[in-house]
């Protein structure tokens, strides 16, 4: 497409791309005896428990690693709509303290963009994956890349979403994010022919803050947020469903994340930007169906959020699945589940979202 510019694995990401996986083929007992496996295939087994001995699926988790996407492309044409600070440039920040390890983390995104990562045997369906961060980062492994992984083998694009964030300079700062996600639904439908997606079967999942994004999406995504830019707006930005995990919802100082309202919409009260941001306040009987997700013990972002959302969805007789784990925490992604119960919930979310036609 004429203006589009795609970055490959090896280029833009030679920063932020991981080391072989030598650890984890040697586990796997040689990689060319299991079906010419990639590190994404051996990520996905570790994750998934199905292609690795049980004894190795949580040595595999912490070997593995992140694994690179297969493309790029920024979300806008030239800049990103709103843009104030002119010295924006983007960071990454790598938090663990263990090498095999990563656990890094983006801000000062001045390009948003989609990193993609090709199903091994495309079945149609396609998952926009926004991870979370608090308004104030957005995470690249633990809620974006290695959710990829695990769906890439099963038939399923990802598109990982890297999100502007509303406190770092942008003209509707509390919108932007929205504005991207909306945007990202368009332009995969745009390109669907291209990274052979059904533009029918495009579901969404985000992650805390990026379970927001998601939810906000959902209930939003007929909102007018920006201006559009090209062909591609003309398409719907409405999700096949939605799947926001350990959310942040409401902006009731009573239950919310404060770090994420507050990055959101600013510290005042303002009942009318509450009740605009707030997913639980905007659905409709146009929200598509939606699975939930949180543990009992988050002690971050309250289990109220989604019980809030949940009765939205109820009243508005929206299609839901609902499951609240005792024990999780917050922020388990994948790699935080080894060992409890939670560690269902991919599975979970694959049946039903095949049970609403997300595989065909």
């Amino acid at each position: 497409m004429a203006g589009w510019r795609t970055l490959e694995r090896h280029s833009a990401y030679a920063q932020i791309s991981a080391p072989p996986v030598d650890t984890v083929l040697a586990e796997t007992q040689d990689a060319r005896h299991t079906g010419g496996m990639d590190r994404r295939d051996v990520l996905a087994a570790g994750l998934a428990g199905s292609l690795l001995p049980l004894p190795s699926i949580a040595k595999a988790r912490a070997a593995a690693g992140p694994v690179t996407p297969d493309a790029s492309i920024p979300l806008w044409p030239g800049e990103a709509p709103g843009l104030l600070d002119p010295d924006l440039r983007e960071r990454v920040t790598e938090r663990s303290k263990d090498p095999a390890i990563r656990d890094r983390a983006l801000d000062r995104i001045r390009t948003p963009r989609l990193d993609i990562f090709r199903a091994a045997k495309p079945n149609g369906a396609a998952l926009l994956i926004m991870p979370g961060g608090g308004y104030e980062r957005v995470v690249l492994d633990k809620e974006g890349y290695e959710l990829a992984a695990w769906l890439a083998p099963r038939g399923v694009t990802c598109f990982v979403l890297f999100y502007r964030l509303p406190a770092e300079g942008w003209k509707d700062a509390p919108n932007a994010p929205l504005a991207d996600a909306q945007r990202a639904m368009r332009l995969i439908r745009a390109r669907a022919a291209e990274w052979q997606v059904d533009p029918g079967r495009i579901g969404a999942m985000g992650f805390s803050a990026g379970g927001h994004v998601c939810a906000d999406l959902a209930a939003r995504f007929d909102r007018k947020v920006y201006d559009p830019v090209d062909a591609a707006d003309t398409g719907p930005a409405r999700p096949m469903l939605a799947a926001p995990i350990y959310p942040v919802v409401t902006m009731d100082p009573a239950f919310a994340h404060m770090g994420s309202r507050n990055k959101l919409i600013g510290t005042a009260r303002n009942a009318e930007l509450e009740a605009e941001h707030s997913p639980d306040r905007q659905v409709s009987a146009r929200t598509p169906p939606s699975f939930l997700l949180h543990a009992e013990d988050d002690g971050t972002v309250p289990v109220e959020n989604t019980i809030r959302l949940r009765a939205a969805l109820k009243t508005a007789n929206v299609p839901l699945e609902m499951h609240i784990f005792e024990k999780g925490g917050h922020g388990f992604g994948l790699r935080g589940t080894v060992g409890k119960p939670v560690a269902a919930w991919p599975e979970l979310f694959h049946a039903w979202a095949a049970s609403h036609g997300l595989f065909g």
